[in-house]
């Protein structure tokens, strides 16, 4: 069976967005994108860089990792303001939306049911792992599937913003196993937790 693989950017304070729900990596972002950083996804993540950063970097591998990507509304609409209809064409894409009645592109599937029971849809079939981008929200609905956490952890604190998960139920916890860490020059640090 597939894995379903929360592979996010967070503060050190748990928040993948600001308030607004902007790019953290863009001009008024918070997260720094420094060289190390870059390094590290390009080698070990190149499938999780979106088309224009393949292209601008020469980055031509595969990846071994994910041949899917799954993410929420308002994560795709950050490609779609900076014109990209489909940020993952290596990919197969999925955009879970119940107000975008139609795909911008042919090659995103938009689902408007319910994320878990696609995502045990995805899981049953064969296929390498699928990646959540995100946002909190989806994650938040997608909690009891997620299998693995890659937490790309920036030296950054913000104080309030789009939380890892927003859940709008009783608390649930799970229990993580760190398998992987990796702590790089510039103070992020990439932490693989697996399901225990």
């Amino acid at each position: 069976m597939r894995t379903l693989t929360y592979y996010v950017a967070t503060t050190l304070d748990g928040f993948i967005a600001g308030p607004d729900g902007g790019d953290p990596t863009g001009p008024d972002g918070f997260l720094t994108v420094t060289p190390d950083y870059l390094e590290h996804i390009v080698t070990h993540y190149p499938e999780t860089l979106p088309a224009p950063a393949r292209a601008a970097l020469g980055v031509t591998a595969p990846g071994t990792r994910f041949d899917t990507v799954v993410e929420g509304r308002r994560s795709y609409q950050l490609g779609l303001d900076a014109g990209i209809t489909d940020a993952y064409p290596h990919l197969r894409h999925y955009v879970f939306s119940r107000s975008l009645t139609e795909t911008p592109d042919a090659a995103v599937e938009v689902v408007s049911t319910d994320p878990l029971e696609k995502v045990r849809e995805l899981k049953a079939q064969d296929g390498k792992g699928i990646w959540l981008v995100g946002g909190g929200e989806l994650a938040g609905a997608l909690y009891p599937e997620i299998d693995e956490l890659v937490l790309k952890v920036n030296p950054v604190t913000i104080g309030t913003g789009i939380p890892l998960f927003a859940r709008k139920s009783e608390t649930n916890p799970r229990t993580f196993t760190l398998t992987d860490h990796t702590v790089l020059p510039s103070g992020a640090a990439f932490l693989t937790y697996t399901r225990a």
